[in-house]
């Protein structure tokens, strides 16, 4: 009988290795190699050019149908999965424990149910008890929806398979499943791999639209291999502080749409409720001027969300280390914001702890932030506060200049939609009704400004 190769699999990244030892070479975790079955001598020797169907090659110039998505129901889901679901596709959620991912499920498969389609729920790690009540807390209880408990594919796949497919079928969670055909206990390499493809062979051969749920490690990347990532068409990230009141799903991959949309929601005791305005959950009240504080027009693919910028500088006294502390945007930019400030505006900031602060607990990616984030902390190292009808945003090169953004009109009509009536903005902006713009070429001028040296 041939002798099978022994191959160990990292758990961490997946990467193979011969043999057994502490550490994987790849990605550097300890203990994650696992012993799994391989391939035989006689498989190896054997090749795939033969024994198998011709498939049917066509031209790119062949007539194809768009695909037609089935609505959630609710708008900022279906913002974010590019319109809706597509049927026979295969969506991966990943999000923090607890912060709404069985929740948002649960609520798109009951609208999908109350619709008339057949909508098939598939708990791994929760009884069908639990997600009932779960459901009737919701107010859900009423709805078709069609419960299950199990780890096993083969089971869930053979019963499913029995009549008319489900045109959603939701698995919680892929890091719970199990398939007989793989060695190995639920969660590992192989086996979230493996019912993974089997999952979503079955939807692109029936046209269910499949719903995936992933665990998360704790920086925040979906658990398992990344080759699971690969194989979905869609990932979405459910992320939010469970302490703060919103949630934001956000697609970093989609195959049927684009990966700058996100959609916004607010937790409620009835769920997740949808947030129309995102801005009136970032913007503080500003009836009174405050120092260090500036309001930044960001931008989230089509849609624009006014947030504020917190900044606050403390000057220290005794010879210590100064601290630098952000919370919602990258603190290797913070340093470069600091950096042209001292050498291209004479602005020191080596005696003083900064801490910068995106307010809500938002995120922020967009270089466009850097304006805002200047003035910010010039206005908390001068104690001279902006006018609060004032909005900020270009981007600063190392040499001070300020450069144009993208989106900028769009940017304008969103500030004054939400009262505010000047900005400060990079040269040739044009302004928008109801905004007046005032334009700075250099981050000098806007200090100069501020600090009333012109």
């Amino acid at each position: 009988m041939a002798k099978a190769k022994r191959r160990y699999v990292c758990q961490a990244c997946g990467s193979e290795a011969t043999r057994w030892q502490g550490q994987c070479d790849d990605c550097g975790e300890w203990n994650t190699l696992v012993e799994e079955a391989g391939a035989t001598v006689f498989e190896m020797k054997h090749h795939l050019r033969s024994g198998g169907r011709s498939v049917e090659l066509s031209g790119l110039d062949s007539d194809i149908k768009l695909p037609e998505r089935a609505s959630t129901g609710i708008a900022e889901f279906d913002r974010a999965l590019g319109g809706g679901l597509v049927p026979g596709s295969a969506t991966l959620l990943g999000g923090d424990p607890g912060i709404g991912k069985s929740t948002l499920l649960l609520q798109a498969a009951a609208n999908l149910a109350r619709r008339g389609l057949s909508v098939a729920y598939i708990s791994g790690e929760e009884a069908v008890d639990q997600v009932r009540l779960r459901a009737r807390r919701l107010g859900l209880g009423d709805a078709p929806v069609q419960l299950a408990s199990a780890t096993s594919v083969r089971d869930i796949l053979t019963t499913i398979g029995q009549g008319a497919p489900p045109a959603l079928l939701v698995i919680d969670s892929i890091q719970t499943m199990h398939s007989d055909l793989i060695e190995g206990a639920p969660g590992t390499v192989s086996q979230v791999r493996a019912s993974a493809q089997e999952l979503i062979r079955f939807a692109k051969e029936r046209g269910s639209a499949l719903m995936l749920v992933g665990h998360v490690t704790k920086d925040g990347t979906i658990a398992g291999p990344r080759v699971l990532e690969h194989m979905v068409d869609t990932v979405l990230a459910f992320e939010g502080e469970r302490s703060h009141q919103y949630r934001i799903l956000r697609a970093s991959k989609n195959r049927f749409g684009g990966t700058d949309e996100i959609g916004v929601f607010s937790m409620q005791e009835e769920g997740l409720a949808e947030v129309g305005n995102p801005s009136a959950l970032f913007l503080t009240d500003r009836a009174e001027q405050v120092t260090g504080a500036t309001v930044f027009p960001a931008l989230e693919g089509t849609r624009p969300v006014l947030v504020e910028i917190q900044a606050l500088v403390v000057r220290l006294s005794s010879g210590a280390t100064p601290r630098r502390a952000v919370v919602g945007w990258d603190s290797g930019r913070l340093a470069m914001i600091l950096a042209v400030l001292e050498a291209r505006c004479g602005l020191s900031f080596s005696t003083a702890e900064v801490y910068l602060n995106i307010a809500g607990g938002y995120r922020i990616s967009d270089p466009a932030a850097d304006l805002a984030v200047a003035a910010a902390l010039v206005s908390a190292l001068s104690e001279r506060p902006l006018p609060s009808d004032a909005v900020l945003f270009g981007e600063v090169a190392l040499s001070g200049e300020i450069r144009p953004v993208a989106h900028a009109a769009l940017r304008l009509k969103e500030s004054a939609k939400l009262g505010f009536s000047r900005a400060l903005v990079p040269p040739s902006v044009t302004a928008q009704s109801g905004v007046s713009t005032q334009e700075f070429r250099t981050l000098a001028q806007l200090v100069d400004h501020m600090l009333g040296r012109n």
